[in-house]
């Protein structure tokens, strides 16, 4: 008979943790101290194996006002108007319910949001599967984009773009990233702040329950196994419709001055916000779990300090002002109660029955039936007293890293010979275009974007299918917002440091094609086990090699996420950094150029195409998944992406699409596809075609205009090509392909719909 594991260890703590927190508290911790402990030192929340590393990211500059380490990013976009970004994961609740865990993913990010003062007007979703020919995955996709639209609609916050990728490597681990923007005035601009002796803790939205229960801090923190079914209760349970009421309640309160601070209840709940609040500030803080309303008979103080119901805040306000906030509550019938209060002692103290007994303003709740009232008195000891900044200042490690043995071996041994030997010029590269136009990666993702709202509140000019999403800021005209969300494991799995450096040169490059100026970057670091040397060392890798790019292209990292563990069956998934890119859009008028071409348009090529297939989607396709990854010109995208934006916003040209997954020839078929018009090119080979060289850009340009654009690439330095034209009803590359449109758009637009229908027959 095995022995029953220690309970800290059942927590997911080590003995050396535990032995740090007996050291810290001079004694034993308690059952409830030792919860609480797991569960803020947990990844999730401590982020105890990455925090030696993200300190390298560039955060500085001066339109940002509030960098990382907040609820989320802040960057001034001028006239008084700011916007908030985060990006957050919900990777391994997704994989154990994925309707709830998408759902919830998504209300606890827009939570982030407008705890920082800011209304939430845009969600964005990268997502990532395994095949789709599989019936696991099957479920998984059509359970998460349900979570996501079910949420979002009901919510009232419009989900306008994402990004779809499948692959072997999330077969049991998908991964679920959610972005979340919303602009504020300046001056309505809140942190998570507790101070002032006195002052008070009020729980805003749902009661308490048992779903949660270490749910984001403890699922997103160890691997998965067979039987993680069993862990469905973690998964927390949303409900969109308490979350429209909190986000008005919460701005009406922030509008009238009512808090001091605010902060969204999320991993670990309750014993994380009040705690962070206060250790901020260097306060103390005083919690009575029986103020807390909960809805669920027989929980006990472990379940109500670290559960992480859906749809809670806590506000910080003085006496003087609750009887104000707690009306402003009842008019927009959520609960509030008082749950705690600041004090100068420096400790995180946890009550049972005490707030009621010596005057702290507010009254227990009624028990939920089948509890009794609880015991009041006025001498009760604390159930918990632990230094208030000892939660949050957990463990840091720095843990090895191993560069991986067979890496020389992995990058020498490149696609592009191979592939160029199997299709030599002349080879009829018809069936390869379509089939790769078929590859759900590749394929038209409508499917998924059909079931989002991405109009709500009137401000989505582009919205999904773009290279990037535009959002007028009806705040500031004529000014506008391109967004765009990127990531590329297949880089990454090959070279972390250059696949980072590509990922933001593309989502930069995706915002400038909307007329943007990129101004600062959030990511979503999504990897395997930090116990691997290897994911230690891909992860130090991404760091340095996203910090290059951003510093080249001039754009802070303002906020982030590190979701580690990412492993099922003992295999990491591949090192998967995803970022968001936030671009400022001075002066819109009109739509920006689509990503079509116009009949009787020149067709023209900005960048060098050299023979690049590692990583490609075109060498994936045939298996092979080694080699090289293309070169990531930084000083060549700084360059390149103001030359774009400029003629985006000059309307020089028609249309204008970034080439990257696919190469140059599923780029103008896509063009082509959009634009339900044919072209006429000259590409050269096969390699040419599929190559994946960053930094290009297909322009559709009028006749009458190519020479301005020509004159204005030369002057730039920018290499610069006339290919073709768009004319007919075929996509022609001269010695390489003719395929009917016809045919081109049904590869493309029906891949998707034909897999998920085809399971419904």
């Amino acid at each position: 008979m095995v022995a029953e594991q220690p309970l800290h260890r059942q927590l997911g703590m080590t003995d050396d943790e535990l032995a740090a927190v007996v050291d810290e508290l001079g004694r034993e911790p308690t059952h409830l101290e030792l919860a609480m402990y797991s569960v803020m030192w947990s990844e999730h929340c401590s982020y105890k194996s990455s925090r030696t590393h993200l300190g390298r990211f560039p955060t500085q500059a001066p339109w940002v006002l509030v960098g990382p380490g907040e609820g989320a990013g802040v960057i001034d976009v001028g006239d008084g108007i700011a916007v908030a970004v985060r990006i957050e994961s919900h990777n391994h609740p997704s994989a154990v319910e994925p309707y709830q865990g998408a759902a919830t993913g998504v209300g606890g990010i827009i939570r982030d949001i407008f705890s920082m003062g800011a209304r939430p007007i845009a969600v964005m979703d990268p997502l990532r599967f395994g095949p789709l020919d599989d019936a696991r995955t099957r479920y998984l996709f059509e359970g998460v984009v349900s979570g996501i639209s079910g949420y979002g609609n009901a919510v009232g916050v419009p989900t306008v773009g994402g990004e779809l990728v499948f692959d072997e490597c999330y077969r049991d681990n998908p991964l679920v990233n959610v972005f979340c923007l919303g602009t504020l005035p300046i001056e309505r601009l809140v942190l998570a702040r507790a101070e002032g002796a006195d002052n008070l803790a009020v729980l805003l939205g749902a009661s308490t329950g048992r779903d949660g229960i270490g749910g984001a801090s403890v699922l997103a923190s160890a691997g998965f196994e067979e039987g993680s079914e069993a862990k469905r209760p973690a998964v927390q349970v949303g409900d969109p419709f308490e979350e429209k009421k909190l986000i008005e309640a919460c701005l009406a309160l922030l509008d009238a001055g009512l808090a001091i601070g605010v902060q969204d209840l999320g991993a670990a709940g309750i014993s994380c916000a009040a705690s962070e609040t206060a250790a901020k500030t260097g306060a103390g803080m005083d919690v009575d779990v029986a103020r807390a309303p909960h809805r669920e008979p027989g929980m006990n103080p472990v379940e109500m300090l670290t559960s992480e119901s859906q749809e809670r805040m806590l506000a910080i306000v003085t006496p003087e002002n609750l009887d104000e906030v707690l009306a402003l509550c009842d008019r927009w019938e959520i609960r509030s109660s008082v749950i705690g209060r600041v004090t100068d002692t420096g400790r995180f103290r946890v009550y049972d029955g005490l707030f009621d007994a010596i005057g702290v303003p507010g009254t227990n709740p009624p028990p939920p039936v089948g509890d009794g009232p609880t015991e009041v008195s006025s001498d009760r000891e604390p159930i918990a007293d632990v230094p208030i900044g000892s939660l949050g200042d957990g463990p840091v490690y720095h843990r090895p890293l191993e560069r991986p043995a067979d890496f020389d071996e992995r990058l020498a041994d490149d696609p592009t010979a191979m592939l160029a030997g199997r299709f030599p010029a002349g080879t009829d590269l018809g069936p390869e275009l379509l089939a790769l136009l078929a590859e759900p990666n590749i394929a038209d993702p409508s499917w998924v974007y059909r079931q989002y709202d991405h109009q709500l509140f009137l401000n989505t000019v582009v919205g999904p299918g773009g290279d990037a999403s535009v959002l007028r800021l009806q705040e500031a005209p004529p000014r506008a917002l391109a967004l765009a969300v990127d990531g590329k494991a297949r880089y990454c799995a090959l070279e972390p440091r250059v696949g980072a450096a590509l990922i933001v040169l593309e989502a930069a490059r995706n915002v400038a094609c909307a007329g943007g100026t990129p101004k600062a970057l959030v990511n979503c670091l999504n990897f395997g086990n930090p116990e691997h040397p290897e994911v230690m060392w891909q992860f130090s890798e991404v760091i340095d090699g996203m910090s290059d790019a951003c510093r080249a292209l001039g754009m802070p990292v303002i906020g982030g996420n590190v979701s580690f563990y990412n492993e099922s069956r003992g295999a990491d998934i591949d090192p998967t950094p995803v970022v968001g890119v936030i671009g400022l859009i001075d002066d819109l008028h009109d739509a920006p150029p689509p990503a079509r071409i116009f009949d009787g348009d020149a067709i023209v090529l900005v960048g060098e195409t050299r023979p690049e297939l590692g990583g490609s989607a075109w060498a994936t396709m045939h298996g092979l998944r080694r080699g090289t990854p293309p070169v990531a010109d930084l000083a060549f995208g700084a360059r390149l992406h103001p030359w774009i934006a400029e003629l985006v916003v000059d309307r020089t040209v028609n249309g204008i699409h970034d080439c990257s997954e696919g190469g140059l020839a599923i780029a103008l078929a896509e063009m082509a596809i959009n634009g339900e018009i044919g072209f006429t090119v000259a590409l050269g080979d096969a390699v040419a075609c599929f190559s994946e060289s960053a930094s290009r850009v297909v322009l559709s340009v009028s006749a009458d205009r190519v020479d301005d654009v020509v004159t204005r690439a030369n002057a730039a330095n920018l290499p610069v090509a006339v290919i073709g034209q768009a004319a007919g009803s075929a996509l022609v590359a001269e010695e390489a392909f003719t395929v009917p449109l016809a045919d081109a758009t049904s590869a493309y637009r029906e891949a998707i719909p034909r897999i998920m229908d085809a399971v419904r027959v």
